[in-house]
Formats: C-alpha cells, structure tokens, sequence
C-alpha cells in the first residue's frame, strides 16, 4: 500500500500462496537426480542399470506428474516409482534376496539403536568394506539402511517408498544394522585406509 502522486492510497497486490506457479517436474525432479541413481545402485548393483532404472523412473513419473499432489513429499513419490520399477523390471528369484514377509513379521519388534551410531560407523570403516558389506545384505535390508543412514529419509518417507508400515521399517532397520555391524567386525583390514565420510557410499558409476 501506497501514496499516489495525487494523494490518493494505492494497493499494491500481493499474490496469495494459492496463486504462486507450481514448480514445474523438472524443477522437483532434476535436484533429486544424484540421490536418484545412488538409490538405483544398490539396488541393481550395475551403473548401467541404475541409469535404465532412473531414466524409466523419470519417464514413468513425468508421466504421471499430474498425480502428483502438491505440497505432499515429492521425494517419497518419486523414490516410490523407482522401487517399484525396479519391482516391475526384475524378478524376485534374480534379484530380491529378502526376508521372508511371514518371517519377518513373526520376529519382535527391534528397538532401533541411536540414529547417530550408523553414521558414525560409516564414517569410520572403510568405504570399500563399506561397500561390500552393504551387497552382502538383503535387499530388504539394504534398502533401508540406504535410505535412513545415507539419505537421511525419515521413517514415515521411507514408509511411503516401500509401503511397509513403520513398525516395521524400524525393525528391518535395527536388523539391517545389526547385519551390517557384525559383517564389518569379522571382515579382516585390507591394509590401512583412511576415514571417509559416509557421503563415500555414494557410488561414482
């Protein structure tokens, strides 16, 4: 508001958050491309596959854009359309070696330790071992140690992605750490290696 050259007030008009643009796909999408493909990786555990895998991922979701609710999480979205394009594009005797569904569901609910133990740990082995270690696992398992301890995805994210209840992301998780820990203790050192941070999980191709 304002004072014009006659005296007169002037108002200025401020558009309302309901009339803000909606960012496009592209603008949502793109920043999410690295996370992407580093999710693709260990799931596929191939580059050349993960690059099939989110460029199948982006078509599927640009193609479904409309869908897409505003204002909602648009990583879980998209991280969902690509575990269930990698789901649609392989099958489970190949590529899923998970728990059981009955199985897993008999076993008590695990306390999940400290969210700042597994970053620590991370960051204090080896990213070759790492590595290894995190192919070893599951994918059930691996997918959710991916998710929480390097994409830092929340439990009801990573509850969305995988549509499992969080009940049970946080027992996969306790278990998948518990893996993880004791595959690292009994791997023997391969020489002295220098401590990288847990962004060296991050696969370069």
């Amino acid at each position: 508001m304002g004072v014009g050259s006659r005296g007169m007030i002037q108002f200025g008009f401020s558009p309302s958050p309901a009339c803000q643009p909606l960012p496009t796909f592209e603008e949502l999408a793109l920043p999410l491309l690295d996370s992407a493909y580093n999710f693709a990786y260990w799931l596929v555990q191939n580059g050349d596959n993960a690059e099939d895998l989110v460029q199948e991922t982006y078509l599927r979701a640009l193609r479904g854009f409309a869908s897409f609710q505003p204002a909602t999480n648009f990583r879980a979205w998209m991280f969902k359309i690509l575990k269930n394009t990698f789901l649609n594009s392989c099958s489970h005797a190949k590529h899923a070696r998970t728990t059981p569904i009955d199985a897993e569901e008999a076993l008590p609910l695990l306390t999940v330790s400290s969210d700042n133990a597994e970053p620590m740990l991370l960051e204090r082995a080896g990213s070759d071992r790492i590595r290894r270690a995190i192919e070893e696992l599951p994918i059930s398992f691996r997918e959710v140690i991916l998710l929480r301890d390097v994409e830092h995805a929340s439990y009801p994210e990573i509850s969305q992605i995988l549509s499992v209840p969080i009940g049970t992301v946080m027992s996969r998780l306790a278990r998948a750490r518990k893996a993880l820990r004791e595959s690292l203790s009994i791997c023997p050192c391969e020489g002295t290696q220098d401590d990288v941070p847990a962004s060296a999980l991050y696969s370069n191709g």
